[in-house]
């Protein structure tokens, strides 16, 4: 049978143990078909698309294993807050929307980081309402644990100073008992219940233009976590034959009970469309100092996080999903919470299933065997490392030696599986690739040889938790995550060796070129397509 396509001329990782370099590679109705060197020349012929690479770098079609891929897409409409240096430079992006927007109507933002600028305090409701008395205003935090309204947005929700603190959540208040605008975990439900809901419809529509993103950094297949309505939003594009990744959906906790009375299970849908598991919160996050700790944060000896969800109830939907054969994704960042976590999972067992802890961030050092010695997958995402050191060094202190310890769970046998959790942090896979082998900031904090560098990992390390690792987390290491014949053809070219080039080159990798099922999905105008 003659290939679709062979490429040739390149420098190709495989990510195959058994062959872990080539120089071509040939493609038939969206499968690898052979892989190999000039010897593969010979498939070429009329009907055959030939791409001479020009030596350029080839991998597997990289796989983000954490990502809000609904609340990415919608938010690329919002105020985008990413990146501002002060609270006056929020205003002032706030305010620049406000402007056009008719009285009314809600103007949403995210990605603020109060750690960020000079004077990290937390913004507040006075804040907003001197640039927005007229507008309903909530912005999102970096971190997704966070909100900050106007006092129009607490109007609208009913929010005042009788409103109580909401299981697993917490409101900012003034001396007097007045909240301030500032909703941390489950207290942000508050002000979500009143802004007008997105339905499946605006999320398909929105959809698309994330899916380009993606696509330009090299992303072939993601791990969606959560959110119904952006799952209803990609089986309409599925139906339509418009989905433009592989999606693995893992379903939010609300929808367990849903999930065991219709008998559904891991793995139900096909190669671009299926249900991965449940993903279930058990703490907060370092950002809002929500996160849950054994010990308290440095400088609040009196605030040790929040367990959102306690031992009991935890381990009471944990042996349900269990019995109805869906693993579970479990958010945990503080050292409390990953104990707590790995204490249940090693109780409920679940022989199969590939249970995954989502972020991992801390962990104390007599946890950090415990994954590897359970099965349990470190879904990570680099990242969140080089971004949160300051932080981290901040609140954690010493702590911060077992702190996104991505050498030590590997050496102790731990699958990796990395992500980026965007959009908390930024989609491009590369950016977490240098921050996982050289764990380095742009500003030189923590040193010429990065932050905590013990815990640095090597290059091929770290693609293969973009690649092999994801696809193990979900079951599909037998089709996606390496370049071997019968693999699915979803591959990235780039202009570079991320391989061979320096360490601080890899986070400036441009991508040329993005395959999925054997279709070019993006061309760059540096392609040797174009």
């Amino acid at each position: 049978m003659k290939p679709d396509f062979l490429l040739l001329n390149g420098r190709v990782h495989t990510m195959d143990p058994r062959r872990p370099l080539a120089s071509a590679l040939a493609v038939s109705q969206g499968r690898i078909v052979a892989v190999g060197g000039e010897d593969l020349r010979d498939l070429g012929g009329r009907g055959v698309q030939v791409v001479d690479l020009g030596g350029r770098c080839v991998l597997p079609g990289l796989i983000d294993a954490h990502i809000h891929l609904g609340w990415f897409a919608l938010g690329l409409r919002e105020v985008d807050l990413r990146g501002c240096r002060s609270l006056a430079e929020m205003l002032d992006r706030v305010a620049a929307r406000v402007r056009v927007t008719p009285p009314g109507k809600w103007v949403l933002g995210r990605g603020w980081d109060q750690e960020a600028w000079p004077d990290p305090r937390f913004p507040t409701a006075s804040d907003l309402d001197r640039i927005a008395p007229r507008h309903p205003v909530a912005l999102t935090a970096k971190s997704g644990h966070a909100l900050v309204a106007n006092t129009l947005a607490m109007q609208r929700a009913g929010v005042g100073k009788g409103t109580p603190d909401p299981k697993g959540g917490r409101l900012g208040r003034d001396p007097s008992g007045r909240p301030t605008g500032l909703f941390l975990e489950a207290a942000m439900e508050l002000i979500r219940r009143a802004i007008p809901e997105p339905d499946a419809e605006v999320v398909a529509d929105a959809l698309p233009e994330a899916f380009e993103r993606a696509w330009r950094v090299g992303l072939t297949a993601v791990h969606q976590m959560g959110d119904l309505t952006t799952f209803d939003a990609l089986q309409r594009l599925h139906a339509d034959g418009r989905l433009g990744l592989r999606v693995v959906q893992y379903l939010p906790l609300e929808a367990l009970d849903h999930a065991l009375g219709l008998r559904l299970r891991a793995g139900l849908g096909d190669d671009w469309l299926r249900v991965g598991g449940v993903k279930v919160f058990a703490d907060g996050a370092l950002g809002p100092r929500t996160a849950a700790m054994l010990e308290p944060y440095e400088e609040e000896p009196d605030n040790v996080g929040i367990l959102t969800l306690g031992r009991e109830m935890l381990e009471d939907l944990a042996r349900r999903a269990v019995a109805g054969r869906l693993p579970l994704a479990v958010h945990a960042i503080g050292d409390r919470a990953n104990r707590m976590v790995l204490d249940v999972l090693a109780a409920v067992g679940g022989v199969g299933l590939r249970h995954r802890i989502e972020h991992v961030q801390l962990l104390h050092p007599n946890d950090v065997d415990r994954l590897a010695a359970l099965g349990i997958v470190a879904s990570m995402q680099p990242i969140h490392a080089t971004q949160d050191a300051p932080m981290a060094d901040r609140y954690w202190g010493e702590r911060c030696a077992t702190a996104y310890a991505w050498r030590s769970l590997l050496d102790a046998g731990t699958v990796l599986a990395f992500g980026s959790d965007c959009p908390v942090e930024d989609l491009n896979p590369f950016l977490g690739i240098h921050a996982a082998v050289t764990r380095a900031r742009p500003d030189g904090y923590g040193g010429p040889e990065g932050w905590h560098p013990e815990q640095r990992i090597r290059v091929e390390e770290a693609v293969r938790a973009y690649t092999r690792g994801a696809a193990y987390a979900v079951g599909l290491e037998d089709r996606l995550g390496r370049l071997a014949p019968g693999y699915l053809a979803d591959l990235v070219v780039l202009d570079r060796d991320v391989f061979t080039c320096a360490p601080d080159a890899i986070a400036g990798a441009q991508v040329v070129a993005t395959m999925i099922d054997g279709r070019w999905m993006y061309v760059g105008k540096t392609s040797p397509l174009w």
